[in-house]
């Protein structure tokens, strides 16, 4: 009986010693409720269970574990609105990616995993319409919306590395105008500013039509002109063919319709017709 008592009391003894490190989480170890180390703690760059996870010893009843998720977790705010700098209020909704690095400092500041993304969710916000407070509504629409949230990313993983918390990426879901009047003033005014933007475009272009139109009757009076210093009979010949090609045959292009014509044989315009 007392050997027996004996196995049990060293089973249990074994048994409390020794701890399983799952791949995917860091052990906290607690000594007397005081964090003392970590194990399979989070490495940059270093695959998941190389080389802390498996089998881990602690001391018996006097140790124990706390367990921190090593994967990625998100932040989701709550939809709030933001004035910009050209007085648009803007319902946006956001969310941030972050990953514990740190077990020991989150514990001692937070206690729980889940108690980080709590606090961190205001400060997101609070980021959030600082930084697009200080932009104007078409930011969000263009390639600098890049560099807008780096700038919160930043902001928010200096905050958050003081809950042993990394920041990884902030991204905006959704950056809205309220339905109603702002929303149907804004789509008035950007239909306005495209409108002009239209005008002023194809009255370029008309002057850029008129301009090159304008030097290609130059360039073709000037080819004309010395045509018909070379060879004046060839230059009437030829023109009065175009003459009665488009008179008698018409155009196709100008959709000009065929002509008939009662002349005498001997008329200057039908010359040609008469042969040298």
């Amino acid at each position: 009986m007392a050997a027996m008592i004996a196995a049990i009391i060293l089973l249990m003894v074994v048994l409390s010693s020794v701890r399983i490190v799952p791949e995917t989480r860091q052990g906290l170890v607690l000594r007397f409720g005081k964090p003392v180390r970590v194990i399979n703690r989070f490495t940059p760059g270093a695959p998941f269970g190389a080389p802390g996870a498996g089998l881990a010893i602690k001391m018996p009843f006097a140790e124990d574990y706390v367990w921190v998720d090593k994967r990625i977790h998100s932040i989701e705010m709550q939809q709030q609105q933001v004035v910009s700098t050209d007085q648009r209020r803007l319902e946006v909704d956001a969310f941030a990616n972050y990953r514990v690095v740190d077990p020991q400092r989150m514990y001692t500041v937070a206690r729980r995993q889940d108690l980080v993304g709590e606090a961190l969710k205001p400060i997101l916000g609070s980021a959030l319409r600082n930084e697009l407070g200080k932009r104007p509504f078409a930011s969000l629409l263009s390639p600098e919306r890049e560099g807008v949230m780096e700038n919160i990313r930043d902001g928010l993983d200096g905050v958050a590395r003081q809950y042993g918390v990394q920041i990884l990426d902030v991204r905006i879901k959704k950056a809205d105008l309220p339905d109603g009047t702002p929303l149907q003033s804004a789509l008035d005014q950007m239909r306005t500013a495209r409108l002009q933007e239209a005008q002023l475009i194809r009255a370029e272009g008309l002057k850029q039509a008129q301009i090159i139109r304008a030097q290609a009757d130059a360039d073709a009076s000037k080819v004309y002109a010395a045509s018909f210093g070379k060879d004046p009979e060839f230059y009437d010949f030829y023109r009065a063919m175009q003459s009665y090609l488009i008179t008698f045959v018409g155009s196709e292009n100008d959709k000009v319709p065929p002509t008939t014509i009662i002349l005498s044989h001997q008329n200057d315009y039908l010359k040609e017709f008469s042969g040298r």
